[in-house]
């Protein structure tokens, strides 16, 4: 019979059994080497957690899906099916995410809201006792993130952001490579993404369509009309709720770039400029185009560009990385793919080819299940890790809107002579959904 991840605690006797188990993308079970049951809450049911569902289902992982939870009644009907591969009973659901957090068998929640909604909701998760697996980015401002590094400290909880590539097998072999030292002294990472963007001409203010409780939506953000560009899909295209392309799709390769240079601290100088190049009259605040530098204590760079007009992408890929080594380089692509060329003649080295199915999802679930289970809180992308990433989207943002560049100090995490800057690393939350108290 199938016990609570509480329960389990006290079966260390079968653990190191069950720990093998949980770590396998496409888990085989047999008798009491099956793992114990983590019941899981489901917050947000749109595209991503579809997903999510879709292949918990597929994978056989061992999860019983208690709740569902959206604002929107469509979102969690689109789900049901999906749960019922995974179980007999139907998940209960609910618009109120704090149904959720308050019952006692939930062990652990996926959140996958509008960004505006991750550190609020996913603290007030750890404070009832849960473990949370968040979507990227864990914040939407910087001072969030240090919000959740100290709630999953103080209440022992497991966290992972849903930066699913550190978890690929693409990754893995990658990895091994560099730490081989095949293009010697890893110096500059390159981070972009690449890809065509079509115009979102504004539409007229409107009511919120019929059975959505669109205050609870809006949260923490400000009250503001319902308009259908701020809503599902395109509600990225403004800071209220999210953080642009550099913190949708670009986190993702900003954050492999950190990777590739096994970056351990947060930047001394920040450079960046953006406009608006070719989307015309488009909706939203961010501009379609943005450039970013990040130096390190140790003079290592980041670069990250973004482009709205390339169908073809760079070296081939629409999001990817360039690791410059000194005696070589090696392309990266989340996509599920890297080569290496080696010396000035760029001979072709090691390759992955494009394997477009190890892309991490899976794996980076497994990981997060594991750590539920076992109580070992050292995820793929714990908070500290996952706010490094998260910090250098909110600081190239920052210095785009503000003067350009910006003088940071990483010891106490300040900008060091820009008060317009320094103003923009938080915000004012909507009461009453702000950060709880610690």
């Amino acid at each position: 019979m199938s016990v609570s991840r509480r329960r389990f605690l006290t079966h260390t006797a079968a653990g190191s059994s069950v720990l093998a188990a949980a770590s396998l993308v496409k888990p085989v079970y047999a008798g009491s080497e099956r793992p114990e049951t983590v019941h899981l809450g489901l917050i947000g049911c749109g595209g991503i957690m579809n997903f999510h569902l879709r292949e918990l289902a597929d994978t056989g992982e061992n999860v019983s899906i208690v709740w569902l939870c959206d604002v929107d009644p469509g979102q969690i009907s689109r789900l049901e099916k999906h749960a019922d591969r995974i179980q007999k009973t139907r998940p209960k659901t609910t618009s109120r995410f704090e149904e959720v957090l308050e019952d006692p068998l939930v062990d652990a929640v996926i959140i996958a809201t509008p960004h505006h909604w991750h550190a609020p909701m996913a603290i007030r998760a750890m404070q009832h006792g849960k473990d949370v697996y968040i979507e990227k980015p864990i914040s939407h401002v910087y001072s969030e993130g240090h919000a959740v590094i100290q709630a999953a400290e103080k209440y022992g909880r497991v966290v992972q952001q849903g930066s699913q590539m550190r978890s690929s097998p693409v990754t893995d072999r990658a990895r091994k490579l560099l730490d081989e030292g095949i293009i010697g002294e890893v110096r500059v990472a390159r981070a972009w993404t690449a890809e065509q963007r079509t115009l979102l001409r504004p539409v007229p203010d409107s009511a919120p369509p019929e059975g959505v409780d669109y205050d609870r939506w809006l949260g923490p953000a400000p009250k503001r009309p319902f308009n259908r560009h701020r809503f599902h899909h395109t509600w990225r295209l403004f800071r209220d709720y999210g953080n642009g392309e550099i913190g949708d799709d670009g986190i993702h390769d900003i954050d492999m770039a950190t990777w590739g240079l096994g970056i351990d601290s947060l930047p001394v100088r920040v450079t960046a400029r953006s406009s608006r190049m070719m989307l015309h009259g488009h909706t939203g605040d961010y501009p379609d185009n943005m450039t970013v530098t990040w130096e390190f204590p140790d003079g290592r760079l980041i670069l990250y560009e973004n482009y709205p007009f390339t169908s073809y992408g760079l070296h081939g890929f629409d999001n990817g990385n360039v690791f410059y080594g000194t005696e070589g380089y090696m392309v990266f692509s989340r996509r599920g793919a890297f080569s290496v060329y080696l010396g000035p003649k760029g001979k072709k080295g090691p390759t992955e080819g494009d394997v477009r199915g190890e892309r991490g999802y899976r794996e980076h679930r497994a990981d997060f299940l594991r750590a539920v289970r076992s109580r070992d809180r050292q995820t793929r992308a714990d908070p500290v890790t996952a706010h490094r990433s998260c910090a250098l989207v909110h600081l190239g943002d920052i210095a785009s809107r503000t003067t350009g560049r910006l003088e940071f100090d990483p010891e106490t995490e300040t900008v060091v002579g820009n008060d317009e800057a320094a103003e923009l690393l938080t915000k004012t939350w909507r009461a009453p959904w702000g950060l709880p108290e610690l």
